[in-house]
């Protein structure tokens, strides 16, 4: 058997932790079921990040849909900061409290996963970025991963079934075992050329048995102008000056007139690497950083209680609004009936709060992942590099 959840389990409120089945069964014994607004927020961002792109709402739709429940959220995809809330759930608190548990998990770690792919995606500019580490988390939650590191700004994924989800094509290139199994890197190259739909791109991988600059050169010559790209694999351990090897092989392929041959990176690129590799490098492929990005740590607290505002000792308490300008881009978070007018700067307020359940029904349309991935590249462009 597969250790997972299933979605009927999860639908269930069986994914929870056990204190919140007795708090419910504590409350329904002696008839408290107070009406409540609770908020989701992260109070810090991993890795001193200074902000972080909201995903896993589509999930989360889906768990409350069918609850007597209000929500309001930030659109998926929204560009947020610590200490403001992205989601609220206003209902009596019976109704979902065995649900936070299963609410934070989706939110947790699709966060995380979007922030990573987008600061990737932010360093490299227009080169593309691939997400390449499905391999490396239980495949039950494969489609997720490819899903948040798509619309957090990964150009493409490489899993059959996460393409499907976001509506694209995978993309993937030649696995080193088909070079072994074939016995050459030109072989290999060729078979595919002779055997995979023309329209799929010719790209090589040229580190499995000989030098990287002439197995390139080897390749180059072996598929003229099908040649489409030739990636980089190397191992870390066999590396060295990872710039001097591309450089010296750019230098040679132009050398050549295979100008056109683009350079596509993989194996354990780290952000900090990626402005150095920037002026050779075409595309890259990021594994194990997106797909085990560290999860942003949301929790939810309850923040009035029958009306009234009330919380836990560090929390303000009240539902919020919170607003960003539309011109200087600055954020404000203010008690929900205050009143407010422009920025400083002149700029109108957006609410980023929308109402997004309401009576039972869902009032705010869920756009498709692409949608959702233009969303955060505009954002990226108001962002300070890291």
């Amino acid at each position: 058997m597969f250790h997972m959840a299933g979605e009927k389990e999860i639908l269930e409120g069986k994914i929870t932790d056990v204190y919140f089945n007795r708090t419910l069964q504590i409350l329904k014994e002696k008839g408290i079921n107070p009406w409540v607004k609770a908020e989701f927020v992260a109070k810090s961002l991993p890795e001193e990040w200074s902000w972080a792109v909201l995903a896993g709402l589509e999930e989360i739709v889906h768990l409350l849909k069918d609850l007597p429940v209000e929500v309001r959220a930030m659109k998926e995809g929204t560009v947020f900061y610590p200490h403001q809330p992205v989601l609220e759930i206003e209902g009596y608190y019976q109704d979902f409290c065995i649900y936070e548990t299963a609410i934070l998990g989706l939110m947790c770690q699709a966060t995380g996963i979007a922030t990573k792919a987008a600061r990737y995606k932010k360093l490299a500019g227009d080169r593309l970025v691939m997400s390449f580490g499905a391999r490396r988390m239980h495949p039950a939650i494969a489609p997720m991963i490819e899903r948040s590191a798509f619309i957090g700004g990964c150009d493409g994924v490489s899993v059959i079934k996460g393409g499907e989800i976001i509506g694209e094509d995978p993309l993937g290139t030649i696995p080193h075992a088909l070079i072994l199994c074939i016995g050459s890197t030109v072989d290999s190259v060729k078979a595919f050329d002779e055997v995979i739909d023309p329209d799929v791109n010719r790209v090589a991988l040229i580190d499995t048995f000989n030098d990287e600059k002439f197995e390139c050169l080897n390749v180059a010559e072996a598929l003229g102008e099908k040649l489409y790209a030739v990636r980089f694999d190397t191992p870390s351990s066999r590396r060295g000056d990872f710039h001097h090897i591309l450089h010296e092989t750019r230098w040679e392929l132009d050398l050549r007139g295979f100008e056109g041959v683009k350079f596509f990176v993989s194996g354990g690129i780290k952000e900090e690497e990626i402005p150095h590799l920037n002026p050779l490098v075409d595309a890259y492929g990021i594994g194990t950083s997106i797909s085990n990005a560290p999860v942003v740590d949301f929790s939810m607290d309850i923040v009035e209680m029958d009306g009234e505002p009330l919380a836990k000792r560090g929390k303000c308490s009240g539902a919020k609004n919170v607003l960003r300008c539309q011109e200087c881009h600055e954020d404000l978070i203010l008690p929900f009936n205050n009143e407010f007018e422009n920025c400083l700067c002149g700029g109108k307020y957006e609410r980023l709060l929308i109402p997004l359940i309401e009576k039972g029904d869902i009032v705010y349309e869920l756009p498709e992942p692409g949608k959702i991935r233009k969303y955060v590249l505009e954002q990226l462009k108001h962002l300070p590099t890291e």
